[in-house]
């Protein structure tokens, strides 16, 4: 094993310790990004269904806003020049707020309506109907087209973070946590040899007294038996 396949680290009994409290945050944390990667493909699978069903919606919402207004044409006659001169301020504002989602942030757009109806007097003498109709399709598709919008920028945040959400995984998972584990081995490889040297040195040691041991008896039998003989 390289030194690049594991952590540079001392083999000892409390690197051992760190070692495992470091694969098991490790592991921890894998499994909380896993989790997280889940939720926000999930999520991104809704919105990416919700974009199409809004953009099918929008060709048949727009037709019919076109054809009220040619309905409203024929209806009153050119009512452009009343619309423009009665223009001083926007009657449908937009208000951004934000929605968490699995800790990640995401702009929701919403439509309000913001003050009278300065256009309430335009089909008074004829059109009237066709009028309140033309202003109901064009907010509808107004609405409409905010929500697309939501859903849309959603899709490109969310698209960018679940890419490096998985990529975190993929390198927690292929690189991070294997070479921590190979470092557990190593580290518990080079105990166990140190644990067979100082048992073969304790070994020697031992020995090495019996022997002297048994030395030292012989000698003192010989020098008793000398001293019985004088």
């Amino acid at each position: 094993m390289s030194g690049k396949d594991r952590l540079p680290i001392f083999p000892s009994r409390g690197a051992l310790m760190v070692v495992k409290n470091r694969l098991a945050s490790a592991q921890r944390g894998h499994d909380l990004l896993k989790q997280k990667s889940e939720v926000l493909e999930m999520r991104f699978r809704q919105i990416l269904s919700n974009i199409f069903a809004m953009k099918s919606l929008m060709g048949e919402v727009m037709k019919e806003a076109a054809f009220s207004m040619t309905e409203a044409k024929f209806a009153t006659g050119d009512f452009g020049q009343i619309v423009l001169e009665n223009a001083t301020q926007a009657q449908m504002k937009i208000l951004t707020r934000r929605e968490d989602v699995a800790g990640v942030s995401l702009p929701v757009f919403e439509v309000i309506q913001d003050g009278a109806d300065v256009y309430e007097l335009i089909g008074l003498s004829r059109g009237g109907e066709k009028i309140s109709k033309l202003k109901q399709n064009y907010q509808n598709a107004v609405k409409l087209l905010v929500d697309l919008a939501t859903q849309q920028t959603a899709f490109l945040k969310l698209d960018d973070i679940v890419k490096t959400t998985n990529r975190r995984v993929n390198a927690i998972e292929y690189f991070v946590i294997p070479r921590i584990e190979r470092t557990l081995t190593y580290i518990i490889s080079e105990l166990d040899e140190m644990e067979r040297e100082d048992f073969y040195r304790l070994k020697k040691i031992r020995d090495k007294k019996m022997a002297k041991a048994q030395i030292d008896l012989l000698v003192g039998e010989n020098l008793g038996d000398s001293s019985e003989e004088m």
